[in-house]
């Protein structure tokens, strides 16, 4: 079921590690942001939407989880920045890579819930705005958990999209085999989000509970405190999970 967290903009939460599907509702249909993951959950938000128009997507980040679709949607454009669209590319070029997401990635009781047969078509954004009717949507890109991974921030309605950072249920996960330094990279990636820190009443992360402004600000303290600590050679202690 979708609930509104600021006007015009929605979330559905997927019992699968608390995934967070946004929408976003503009003049001629809806942008659909990291839209899903179980089959079931997907035809739900396609029920939801009560017959609006899917005009756009957008996966913040070239992890499977955040590259799927669902044919009740339509074949709307699907974007990402340009690193993720030719991360996504390049992993989808090998044919046994479904086969491998399944066996490894996907939870064996998620399995027969999930396709991956829409997986990953995404579209390069060359510009820091996504083209579309609604509210403008500036693309901040960093490199800390995935290639060419995107928060975006929603400036009229005060709302930031946080992909895969400040969760509440997971622990920060850097990029130990795409970066040659994940741990600057992330630590430069919660620069960036504290820089728009004052833009943001509602934020929505990957994975969790949406939070307001002072739990964003918790929250990257609480993830920069965990990357400084990985960096001193220290074991962070840290209530939250890491599934992957």
């Amino acid at each position: 079921m979708l609930s509104q967290v600021a006007a015009g903009v929605l979330v559905h939460e997927s019992e699968f590690v608390q995934s967070n599907a946004v929408v976003v509702e503009g003049r001629a249909g809806v942008l659909l942001i990291d839209p899903g993951v179980q089959e079931q959950e997907m035809a739900c938000l396609a029920d939801d939407l009560s017959g609006q128009t899917v005009v756009a997507g957008f996966s913040t980040h070239p992890h499977w989880d955040h590259l799927l679709w669902h044919p009740r949607f339509g074949d709307a454009p699907r974007y990402g920045t340009a690193r993720c669209a030719a991360t996504a590319r390049d992993r989808l070029s090998d044919p046994g890579v479904k086969a491998r997401i399944t066996a490894q990635l996907i939870p064996p009781e998620f399995a027969d819930k999930v396709s991956l047969d829409l997986l990953g078509d995404i579209t390069a954004l060359p510009a820091s705005t996504i083209p579309w009717d609604g509210p403008r949507i500036r693309i901040i890109e960093h490199q800390a958990h995935a290639a060419g991974h995107a928060a975006l921030l929603i400036p009229d309605r005060g709302v930031l999209v946080a992909g895969d950072m400040l969760s509440d249920v997971l622990v920060p996960m850097l990029d130990v085999h795409g970066s040659e330094d994940p741990v600057d990279d992330y630590l430069a990636a919660l620069r960036l989000l504290e820089a728009v820190a004052g833009d943001v009443a509602v934020f929505v992360p990957g994975h969790g509970s949406v939070g307001g402004a002072d739990q964003m600000r918790a929250r990257i303290e609480l993830d920069r405190a965990y990357v400084l600590g990985l960096r001193d050679g220290q074991v962070p202690d840290d209530p939250r999970g890491n599934p992957r």
